[in-house]
């Protein structure tokens, strides 16, 4: 399997954000998209998960499925928690797991992001990091070969990263790709990089 785009573009706002954007992602391999503010960063990582159109260029998986979009074949972690406050930890990530068509076990992932003693709490009271930690289970909870990652290290403590990064190299060795948008590290070491803007 393999992720390619192929002279992608992006308008917002009537303003060209970027365009002449080409990459190759195979399976195991993880990109980190860097970049000044503004450059496109979270925009591109949007694109191929369908919610910002593409000006120019295509997306293409080969190996995937041929009949299901790009998008259905990805998780998008973006800036905000998704979540009903009102519902408990676990109620939220079986709501996700049901929505996304998975199966409705939601203890191991939400053990593999040390939440599991929390699953009966009310998401209202979660911390912030508790908070991304719970939208992270959903890429635990629900397999997809894409995980698309925004600053995925926001919020997180360093034990929380650390979990992260074990989760990550875990989805890449068993085949699974990653596209991050970061300004920093991620825990990836061998992950190659794709800088947007001027040099």
């Amino acid at each position: 399997m393999e992720l390619k785009g192929e002279q992608l573009a992006c308008n917002r706002g009537g303003r060209e954000v970027f365009s002449g954007v080409s990459f190759n992602l195979p399976a195991g391999e993880a990109l980190v998209v860097t970049g000044r503010n503004g450059a496109g960063k979270s925009s591109l990582l949007r694109m191929i998960v369908g919610l910002v159109r593409i000006a120019a260029g295509k997306l293409v998986l080969e190996g995937g499925a041929a009949d299901i979009p790009i998008a259905e074949q990805a998780h998008y972690l973006g800036h905000l928690d998704a979540m009903k406050p009102a519902l408990t930890v676990d109620e939220n990530l079986q709501f996700w797991t049901g929505f996304l068509g998975a199966r409705r076990d939601t203890t191991s992932a939400l053990d593999a992001v040390d939440l599991a003693p929390l699953a009966d709490l009310p998401a209202a009271y979660l911390s912030a990091g508790q908070r991304r930690r719970l939208s992270i289970s959903r890429l635990v909870a629900v397999p997809r070969p894409i995980w698309l990652l925004d600053e995925p290290t926001s919020s997180l403590d360093a034990p929380s990263q650390t979990r992260l990064a074990q989760l990550m190299r875990e989805h890449l060795r068993t085949g699974g790709m990653i596209i991050a948008a970061a300004h920093g590290a991620i825990g990836l070491e061998r992950a190659r990089e794709l800088k947007l803007g001027p040099a």
